[in-house]
């Protein structure tokens, strides 16, 4: 299909939702991948052009994201850009984290990056095309206070990140990991208060970003976007 395609995880909110407008105004056909339904389908009606699918999944399912991709791409093509940006979070001491929040921040932020990266690989090896979008977090570069399993999800995602650069070094594939610090989105919500929540960045900023990444330039690659907050 001659018509570009990109997936976004994550797009039912912040930087997701931020990013979806941003490829859908250039023209894509735009992926709506995310757990609450309800959430995409309102970023959706957010796009100028109603050329866009909406996907409840878990990335965190394997199956779920092999079935999920399976039918994108059966209906719409090869995967032109893959954004892994889903994401969650458990921000306290490390003896009062849970076991189930343990293993929804490993389940979410390294192997739903992981699931979805296996999906588009070999159709973007055989194209010898395509971009790979880790959204990271600062979190993947420096330890911080209240986030060390947090911290070590998202190194394990910067790990897989930088490994995926050394594997694919041979391809046009270009891939690269974002890591900013906070974001003015719901993903913070119950977790900082107001005051904090008004130094955080603006994901539109953000979005604006990454974008200037996808883009092809002749004879350069960016492997590494850092964004941090004043």
């Amino acid at each position: 299909m001659s018509k570009k395609l990109a997936v976004i995880t994550g797009a039912g909110s912040g930087l997701g939702a931020s990013l979806a407008r941003r490829f859908s105004d250039l023209g894509y056909h735009v992926a709506l991948l995310g757990r609450n339904e309800h959430k995409l389908k309102k970023v959706g009606e957010t796009l100028k052009s109603d050329d866009f699918s909406v996907h409840s999944v878990d990335v965190a399912d394997y199956s779920a994201v092999e079935t999920t991709f399976k039918g994108i791409t059966e209906q719409y093509g090869d995967v032109d850009v893959l954004v892994n940006n889903a994401g969650t979070g458990a921000f306290k001491l490390v003896e009062d984290i849970s076991a189930d929040e343990i293993n929804s921040m490993i389940d979410v932020n390294v192997k739903g990056t992981i699931y979805c990266t296996q999906q588009v690989v070999p159709s973007m090896k055989k194209n010898n095309d395509g971009v790979i979008a880790n959204i990271v977090s600062t979190a993947g570069l420096v330890g911080k206070m209240n986030e060390t399993v947090y911290c070590a999800s998202k190194f394990g995602a910067r790990g897989f990140t930088e490994a995926l650069l050394v594997e694919l070094k041979d391809t046009d594939i270009r891939i690269f990991g974002a890591y900013m610090g906070g974001m003015k989105t719901e993903f913070w919500n119950g977790i900082l208060e107001e005051k904090q929540m008004s130094g955080l960045m603006d994901p539109e900023d953000i979005a604006d970003i990454i974008m200037a990444n996808v883009k092809e330039r002749k004879n350069l690659t960016v492997e590494q976007v850092v964004i941090k907050n004043h």
